[in-house]
């Protein structure tokens, strides 16, 4: 009889651990961040120190989503002048809209992890189609928390002009900006 019961058991642990989970995105440790032109002399780069949101995910199969919302108004390029510029009404216009967000699918997964995030990005009012190349997706027991911990790093582009952020364009300025979300997530209890 335990030898019948051995593989029926087996198969109901395996789909237990097969079952996406739900992880809170820690803001502490996730920094989405940008770089995008200046005049075509420079790359301006800059972080968005606020975030939150929740991504789900199965090991086994490499399903999942992502919904990461970033706080316009704590962005950060490194000077001030330059934060309250992108932040007023002459660009993100954070009275107006305060949030960007990006939420998508996993998908192209290899041995369980995704190899993209296909998905879309809302920014100023606006959402338009944007695909995210994952470049790293882990997943180890927090040492204190005693629960899953997975990070991950995806990166893509987008023309900002497409979002009604054309500012600098008659100077030169060109309109592609590059995405990178650096995220850890813990997962609910």
């Amino acid at each position: 009889m335990n030898m019948l019961l051995a593989p029926a058991l087996l198969a109901l642990s395996v789909a237990a651990h097969a079952a996406p989970a739900t992880y809170d995105i820690d803001p502490t440790h996730s920094y989405p961040s940008f770089e995008a032109d200046h005049m075509g002399l420079s790359h301006w780069r800059g972080k968005l120190n606020k975030s939150a949101g929740t991504i789900v995910y199965d090991k086994a199969t490499g399903a999942g989503s992502v919904d990461v919302k970033m706080d316009l108004a704590s962005i950060d390029f490194g000077l001030d002048a330059m934060n309250a510029w992108a932040t007023g009404d002459k660009f993100f216009n954070v009275e107006k809209n305060p949030n960007a967000t990006f939420k998508g699918r996993f998908d192209g997964a290899k041995a369980g992890v995704p190899t993209q995030v296909v998905g879309e990005l809302t920014l100023n009012g606006k959402t338009r189609p944007l695909t995210l190349t994952v470049h790293q997706l882990k997943c180890v027991p927090h040492p204190m928390l005693k629960r899953e911990l997975c990070g991950a790093d995806a990166s893509g582009s987008f023309n900002r002009e497409e979002f009604g952020l054309g500012a600098g364009k008659d100077y030169g300025f060109k309109m592609d900006v590059n995405l990178r979300i650096q995220v850890e997530a813990i997962a609910k209890e």
